[in-house]
């Protein structure tokens, strides 16, 4: 049903698909005249991109069916909670392989991003980061009124993860504080895990710490998100 009615929002599909091509894209050219410094950031945006994309189509495309009323109408239905938050994960995980599938092709194969290990492990980030981003969208939903404030939540969500996890200025540099920050943030293990397969050619044990960190946080706000899904009607 989810993904039906995407195929009827070619937008939304757009954003989704094609946008993080686009930005690594464009940063390739960016650093036209110095490629290595692609080659030490442009991992960590394969994973940050499509968590971006991925919380705001999520949290819009949710929110317009709780506001529409079709929310109302599923909770009707005899569907657990978990159920149709399920549902919208897979719909929307579904979309995330593709994004991820292509954002990686592009970026090792087309724009010549150097990395050590395998693409596989590149490609395997990614998508749990964009599978983060999924879950965050289907929880921000919940408290956002309107389709301009799911974008509202993005400053609060998204950009203190983007300060902190290390695109940057590595974390251990960072004022304490800060730094402990980051230590509770996914979008820190998203970049380290990038990192991971940037330097190493082999799995390392950092490398699963990290993947393992971020699917964990995924499901956890996947459950944050099916507690909080409820009728706004009595």
């Amino acid at each position: 049903r989810v993904l039906r009615q995407l195929r009827h929002d070619p937008r939304s599909i757009a954003l989704m698909v094609l946008v993080p091509c686009v930005m690594l894209l464009l940063l390739r050219y960016v650093f036209d005249g110095n490629p290595r410094t692609f080659d030490s950031i442009g991992a960590s945006l394969l994973g940050i991109f499509p968590l971006i994309t991925m919380f705001l189509v999520t949290s819009i495309a949710t929110l317009r069916e709780r506001t529409s009323g079709t929310l109302e109408r599923l909770l009707a239905m005899p569907l657990g909670k978990g159920d149709l938050i399920a549902g919208y994960a897979l719909a929307f995980g579904a979309l995330a392989v593709v994004q991820s599938a292509l954002a990686t092709g592009l970026a090792l194969w087309a724009l010549g991003l150097d990395v050590t290990g395998s693409a596989w492990l590149l490609l395997l980030v990614a998508l749990l980061d964009a599978l983060l981003g999924t879950a965050l969208g289907l929880f921000v939903s919940a408290f956002a009124a309107s389709e301009f404030q799911a974008v509202q939540f993005m400053p609060a969500v998204i950009f203190p993860q983007l300060l902190l996890c290390g695109l940057f200025t590595p974390r251990p540099s960072m004022q304490p504080v800060l730094e402990g920050i980051s230590d509770v943030l996914p979008m820190s293990y998203a970049v380290d895990g990038m990192n991971e397969v940037l330097r190493h050619p082999d799995i390392t044990g950092d490398f699963v710490r990290d993947a393992v960190i971020v699917a964990l946080c995924a499901l956890l706000v996947l459950c944050l998100g099916a507690a909080t899904l409820r009728r706004r009607t009595a």
